[in-house]
């Protein structure tokens, strides 16, 4: 008796410790099993929000990416008597051969839902539901439409469906804000029979669905497909293997356009080949900006009362700095020459000049100020930083050439926000392309512009903004010279560094034009950017002309009046002759790496 009590004991001890197993440990899971065999659930998905942009003709939205009725085919072979006799019906609709029809249905024979086909159309999914095919079935869903063309698949994304129709977003704003505009899905619960009908006096459960919100952009919809058509067809004129635009409000630092070439198509994504073709240039690319980082040296000497426009030093074409020659980039002196020349004439050792009176802290602080080194926060992401670091370093020749901007890097959005500082009378404005938040609720999150700093004075944004002018009077930059206006601008020639070793790139360069209208109460400043461009040698030749159309367009679209006689005599510089922007392409240009100074720092600006 003690023997079995014993036994007893132990397995009674047994059967409660399975027990707690299965009650305590994996309790959830066995509900989870009896819910199913008792318990209908359905899920309440919910509308995706819009992204929607205004036309400054009539004020009006329009979408740039919005739903539209789709609808899911699917099949239950439990329930199908006659496999054969469904997948020859279907093979008419889902886009698959009667023979992969019958096998998906033959692998899974107790299933009780097989997805066959996504995105059918309303008319389809009608005749397929007239078959009246045991077995098979149709469920409504919705699927993302992408009604304008060529209008910048990088700032709107895509979303990728899966086979049960439920999205997520990917790149630009669909990706950054895919919780936004998903909205938080709903269900309904409620008990069934045995056969899987409701229990009608059984009650239930359910939580509706919220739908998404709408998220408009600052970007004009008509200015952002002329935009793109230009830039498109600049690429194309030269030859380029890409290229960037964007304009910006200065005052404010909203983002009216943005386009990079060669784009991808939201409707399409599929059949674009390189993933890295999905990131934004404009945010993600940083590249050494070579002449156009000028102004920014200029204007930081300017503030730091080291210079004035004009201040002058003698130009002998070369620099000796820590056993370096450092040229301007046709190899010539120009003898005593004014800052405002240096600008207009785009020469090397101007800069330099400006560098060593500044120092390397004081230098460094105004590139900072500027806000080179740190990322904008702009909505889109990934945002790179760019790469200031070599001004950390103690050999001279790191800031020398930091000055016209070698070995340091910048992207796009930097740039065009640095000077629209300037436009701006030195406040440097957070840009941001998303104007307004619509909740589902009512509610709306409208954007304010920021001031992140005063990156100059009002008086040095002044006096820069009449150099840049000059720049386009006269200087190597007046092919974006626009009769009835004073425009302000500067022309960038830079290599491109090797990025599997040392050097450059041999005949590869990226040409750039940044600068604003009119320049005494600026409109907008634009950015535009050709990368290895084929045809035209320097910026002057490609990059200023791009600028010039975009910005002619602009002033006009805007109706921005006339401020000076349009008939004015100007002269443009002979672009027959060696250009005084490129960056480089000196014999003693032998080694720089991306995102560092140069090792033996290139000729040029």
């Amino acid at each position: 008796m003690a023997v079995l009590c014993i036994l007893f004991c132990l397995m009674l001890a047994a059967i409660v410790s399975r027990l707690v197993f299965l009650q305590v440990w994996e309790g959830n899971m066995y509900r989870l099993l009896a819910s199913n065999q008792h318990e209908l659930r359905q899920i309440l998905t919910p509308e995706r929000g819009d992204i929607l942009v205004r036309d400054r003709i009539d004020n009006s939205l329009h979408a740039l990416a919005t739903n539209r009725d789709a609808w899911l085919l699917y099949v239950e072979p439990k329930h199908v008597d006659d496999m054969g006799a469904v997948a020859h019906a279907l093979s008419t609709y889902s886009g698959k051969t009667e023979q992969d029809l019958l096998a998906a249905m033959q692998a899974h024979p107790d299933s009780l839902y097989l997805p066959i086909a996504k995105n059918l159309d309303t008319p389809t999914a009608d005749q397929i539901q007239a078959l009246n095919l045991q077995g098979v079935g149709v469920s409504k869903g919705w699927s993302r439409l992408y009604p304008e063309q060529d209008i910048g698949g990088h700032i709107i994304g895509f979303v990728r469906t899966d086979d049960s129709g439920n999205g997520k977003g990917a790149y630009g704003i669909e990706g950054n804000f895919d919780d936004i505009l998903a909205g938080r899905p709903g269900f309904v619960t409620a008990q069934k029979d045995v056969n899987g009908r409701r229990l009608m006096l059984s009650g239930g459960d359910i939580r509706y669905a919220t739908n998404g919100s709408n998220i408009i952009l600052t970007i004009d919809r008509t200015m952002q497909y002329t935009v793109c058509q230009k830039l498109k067809a600049a690429v194309a004129q030269y030859q380029a293997d890409g290229g960037t635009a964007i304009v910006m409000d200065p005052s404010t630092g909203a983002i009216l356009s943005m386009c990079s070439a060669p784009d991808f198509d939201p409707s399409n994504f599929g059949s674009t080949k390189n993933i890295s073709d999905f990131n934004n240039p404009v945010t993600f690319d940083p590249y050494e900006p070579g002449s156009i980082f000028k102004a920014i040296t200029m204007s930081i000497g300017v503030e730091e009362g080291k210079v004035t426009p004009d201040t002058t030093y003698n130009d002998t074409g070369v620099v000796h700095v820590d056993n370096f020659d450092i040229h301007n980039s046709d190899k010539k002196g120009h003898g005593v020459q004014t800052m405002r020349q240096v600008l207009e004439k785009s020469l090397n050792t101007g800069t330099i000049f400006v560098e060593k009176l500044l120092g390397r802290e004081a230098f460094m602080a105004g590139v900072q100020s500027f806000g080179f080194g740190t990322s904008t926060g702009i909505e889109l992401k990934p945002e790179a930083a760019g790469n200031i670091s070599s001004l950390k370093r103690k050999a001279d020749v790191f800031g020398a050439t930091a000055s016209f901007g070698q070995g340091i890097t910048a992207t796009p959005i930097q740039l065009v926000t640095a000077y629209a500082a300037i436009a701006n009378g030195g406040e440097l404005m957070k840009p941001y392309i998303i104007q307004e938040i619509d909740h589902p609720d009512g509610t709306k999150e409208i954007s304010k512009p920021q001031v992140v700093r005063r990156a100059i004075s009002a008086r040095t944004a002044n006096l820069i903004n009449g150099m840049l002018v000059s720049v386009v009077e006269g200087g190597h930059a007046a092919n974006a010279f626009i009769p009835g206006y004073y425009v302000a601008g500067k022309t960038g020639t830079a290599q491109v560094p090797n990025p599997r070793g040392s050097g450059y790139l041999e005949g590869a360069i990226v040409s750039s034009f940044v600068g604003f209208a009119p320049a005494d109460h600026p409109a907008f400043v634009l950015y535009v950017k050709l990368d290895r461009p084929k045809v035209g040698a320097w910026a002057e030749s490609n990059a200023s002309h791009l600028f010039h159309d975009i910005a002619t367009y602009l002033l006009n679209y805007l109706d921005i009046p006339m401020e000076r006689d349009p008939n004015a005599k100007h002269v443009p510089p002979d672009e027959s002759q060696s250009s005084p922007d490129l960056a480089g392409g000196a014999p003693d240009a032998v080694s720089i790496t991306p995102g560092t100074a140069p090792i033996v720092p290139p000729a040029g600006n």
